[in-house]
């Protein structure tokens, strides 16, 4: 088959907006499903009615045959016999088996059937590829089965990981598949590359026809990266909980200009059957509790931080000491989340309480700017890192990483050393809308939570630094950063505005107080001078505490009058 590969990917999987006729619904009661090279079926399978697929009329060019079946998250079995066997058949919502054709064979069949409870709502399709086509999982050497076209994919909070076996070239009906274990060389596998597709589903769309509808589109997808056969089949993402992805493989041979596709894979990265924080009812309670109360703090930081500057800084000092333990503890110990997040917001708010009073006895102005300067550096830098720099070749490297993060964080209150006051107003409006954003995340998908999620996932977990951080953009996410934007303009300018001629920042707070003191002594008409110590006050309302609780004397003569 010389069609492009981007043309076969269009093929494989068109699953909505078939023509006429591709898709056919079968019945329960159906022990036999017919099916077409090329089309899709939808049919429903249960636990009591196995299910036997027939393809039948194989043309004579046709060297061998990719079956797959796909359902959003139940499981099905796919066999080449009824006798389920490691190596014969494949479990899982995303499966396929490769028949490679006998000569003269025109009929193909496959064994389906599922131990769900409940009937599976299953998408099936054969495909056909000929010698020249190279042969997905060809060359097995890790999983079951002896040619596995399968993307084995695994998830967890911080990433995504799919593996696959490495292809095989073409051959002829009836000889002999090229060997596998030799050395390389350019009429073997390995000239062979493997482009790796990402698809996005729509935002908080769960539903089954949402994922058999789009499918079809992996085909307007640009690739995400391109492995040789030299390079390890496995590459890892950014988890994303609650948001679907579609994940495909498609080695070509640039040699033949074939191409053949594995079979796709999607996910959640969610339980559907889960109990709490299941992909329906995902965000805890208390992440919600403690981004909403940090966005109204922050929402008042954006518009008033820089006038009340004490509030600001207790704010500063809760996100520079909070999300450093969060990082100490999440890694030296195994707490549960809730746990967690309670240590944590208990460590930011002594790390804004000390940042007040370091301001409060010391008063040092660049020492308080510099921990402001660096929470506006730390987002400016997590920001750059969201982009596609993120994803650069030189940027797995964590020395590399950390090294340039750091500088990038550092160089901002560098800029604005001799502009302090700008520096300031500037992170209030940004900081203090953002903590609006990562409250709305706690409720809604939004991939702008994760412009700090990433990094912060990357300093929880050593392996994050293999994933490929790309999120998706849609209607959600333009919704927010307009808030975000909004919010941080308006407070910029309303804060500039409002300090028009006044003084950059407040005098020292304890050399106002000494002077205070010292007045209150020396002035004897300040009616402060004539207040008692401290010890006199402290026990004249203990006096009169204890009068409270004493009984009060009758009123009135107890002694007889002497006339």
């Amino acid at each position: 088959m010389q069609a492009p590969w981007l043309l076969m990917l269009a093929v494989l999987v068109a699953a909505s907006g078939v023509p006429a006729g591709a898709a056919v619904v079968g019945s329960a009661s159906t022990r036999f499903l017919e099916f077409s090279v090329g089309k899709f079926r939808y049919f429903e399978l249960s636990r009591l009615f196995p299910k036997e697929a027939i393809l039948r009329h194989i043309s004579t060019n046709v060297t061998f045959l990719l079956f797959q079946i796909h359902s959003q998250y139940q499981n099905t079995t796919l066999s080449f016999s009824k006798t389920i066997l490691p190596n014969t058949s494949g479990t899982g919502s995303d499966r396929g088996l490769v028949f490679i054709l006998r000569p003269k064979q025109t009929v193909c069949t496959w064994h389906l059937e599922t131990l769900e409870e409940k009937p599976v709502h299953n998408m099936a399709i054969p495909l056909s590829y000929s010698e020249g086509d190279p042969i997905p999982g060809g060359c097995n050497l890790e999983f079951d089965l002896d040619i596995d076209p399968n993307i084995y994919l695994e998830y967890n909070f911080f990433e995504v990981t799919i593996k696959f076996a490495p292809a095989n070239v073409g051959f002829s009906r009836g000889v002999a598949p090229p060997p596998c274990d030799t050395e390389e060389g350019e009429d073997l596998r390995w000239r062979l590359q493997y482009d790796v597709y990402q698809y996005f589903l729509p935002e908080n769309d769960l539903t089954e026809d949402a994922l058999l509808q789009h499918l079809q589109r992996m085909a307007q997808v640009p690739e995400v990266v391109t492995l040789t056969a030299n390079d390890k089949t496995e590459v890892s993402f950014s988890s994303l909980p609650g948001q679907g992805v579609i994940y495909n493989v498609i080695v070509w041979d640039p040699s033949l200009n074939t191409s053949a596709a594995y079979v796709p894979v999607h996910t959640y990265a969610c339980s559907f059957n889960a109990v709490e924080s299941s992909c329906a009812s995902l965000g805890r309670v208390s992440t919600r509790v403690f981004f909403s109360l940090s966005a109204l703090l922050g929402l008042f930081i954006c518009f008033f931080g820089h006038r009340f500057w004490k509030t600001e800084l207790f704010f500063i000092g809760f996100i520079f000491l909070g999300f450093f333990f969060y990082i100490l503890i999440a890694r030296l110990t195994s707490m549960k989340y809730d746990v967690l997040l309670v240590f944590t917001a208990l460590a930011g708010s002594i790390g804004g309480v000390f940042l007040v009073a370091a301001w409060w006895r010391f008063g040092i102005l660049m020492f308080c700017m510099l921990c402001v300067g660096l929470v506006l550096g730390f987002l400016t830098s997590c920001i750059m890192f969201f982009t596609p720099l993120g994803n650069l070749k030189v940027f797995r490297d964590d020395g590399v990483f950390w090294v340039t993060f750091s500088c990038i964080a550092i160089l901002i209150p560098v800029v604005f050393l001799g502009c302090l006051r700008i520096l300031n107003i500037l992170t209030c409006g940004i900081i203090g809308s953002y903590s609006v954003v990562l409250a709305i995340g706690s409720y809604v998908f939004t991939s702008l939570s994760s412009i700090t999620l990433n990094v912060l996932r990357r300093a929880l977990n050593a392996d994050f630094n293999k994933a490929f951080t790309n999120v998706p953009f849609q209607t959600n996410d333009f919704v927010v950063l307009a808030i975000w934007g909004m919010l941080a303009v308006s407070g910029i300018t309303l804060q500039i505005r409002r300090e028009r001629g006044q003084p950059f920042f407040p005098p020292h707070p304890y050399k106002l107080w000494k002077q205070e003191r010292e007045r209150r002594v020396t002035n004897i008409l300040d009616p402060s001078h004539h207040i008692p110590p401290l010890r006199n006050r402290f026990w004249g309302q203990l006096t009169q505490i204890k009068e409270f609780f004493q009984k009060q004397q009758p009123a009135g003569e107890r002694t007889p009058l002497l006339l």
